[in-house]
């Protein structure tokens, strides 16, 4: 079998800038191990065994919409486990707690990922709403992250986070090829919905939201998209609704409409 060559500077610089002008997201130095394995396997699966010619493709305008919209995907970081940044939960209980139960409470996971946190903010509800209305949705820029999230099968080592009253109530453990997984129970599965959506570009038809998830996403944007992002989001946002973003995101010093609530937690301003 023929070995694939290193990707280039110049076709790592053109496939990036690509990834950049359609997704926002910078991949800057550091990131050509990544890149250069995703293409790779890419071309494997086109059948290609010249990575260089594979990207020169890419980069005609000759590739199929599928095509691209597959690099779109592999480019996309989607690592994450089911009540990450556990604070952010707690928090959400205690508003959950707090709300009309008259009222439907909608929660959006606007950079959903592979569903996982989606799912546990579906957990508090579920736990704490009783009988009252609620809804969860999430939307990523992935497709394919997006069809995994609806089908709610996890491998338990996602799931060492949750708690095990949560484990039992809302999970069936896998069995036989399953054995390792988790799918979430159909009755959480009912109430959470997926979509797939760009936040660098209008929004789908989306209700107003008591809370809205947008983290571990706005690192990998510069700042002017950044701010253009919150501001996009906050358009969902109910006037006492509450955005969580990650620990590690800030976003002090963008004249965005915000008061801090919290750590990482965000209210209009």
């Amino acid at each position: 079998m023929s070995t694939i060559k290193p990707l280039s500077r110049q076709a790592f610089n053109s496939v990036t800038a690509l990834f950049h002008s359609v997704s926002g997201i910078r991949l800057g130095p550091g990131k050509e191990a990544l890149v250069t394995g995703r293409l790779q396997r890419m071309a494997q699966e086109a059948g290609e065994s010249d990575l260089e010619r594979y990207v020169a493709h890419l980069l005609s305008g000759s590739a199929h919409a599928t095509e691209m919209a597959k690099l779109i995907d592999r480019l996309t970081t989607n690592e994450t486990y089911f009540f990450r940044e556990p604070q952010h939960f707690h928090d959400l209980a205690q508003r959950v707690e707090a709300a009309d139960p008259a009222s439907e409470f909608r929660i959006w996971s606007a950079a959903s990922s592979s569903g996982e946190e989606a799912y546990s903010a579906a957990m508090v509800l579920a736990d704490l709403r009783g009988g009252a209305p609620w809804r969860v949705y999430g939307t990523d820029l992935s497709a394919s992250m997006v069809e995994n999230a609806s089908r709610a099968l996890f491998s338990m080592e996602r799931a060492r986070m949750v708690p095990p009253e949560y484990l039992k109530a809302y999970c069936l453990k896998g069995q036989r090829e399953h054995a390792g997984s988790l799918l979430i129970a159909r009755a959480l599965r009912e109430r959470v919905h997926f979509a797939p959506a760009n936040l660098m570009q209008p929004l789908p038809d989306l209700p107003m939201f008591d809370v809205i998830f947008l983290r571990n996403v706005l690192i990998y944007f510069e700042n002017d998209a950044k701010a253009e992002i919150v501001r996009r989001v906050l358009g969902r946002l109910k006037p006492d609704g509450v955005l969580y973003t990650g620990h590690a995101e800030s976003l002090s010093m963008m004249n965005l409409p915000l008061r801090t609530l919290g750590t990482a937690i965000h209210g209009h301003g």
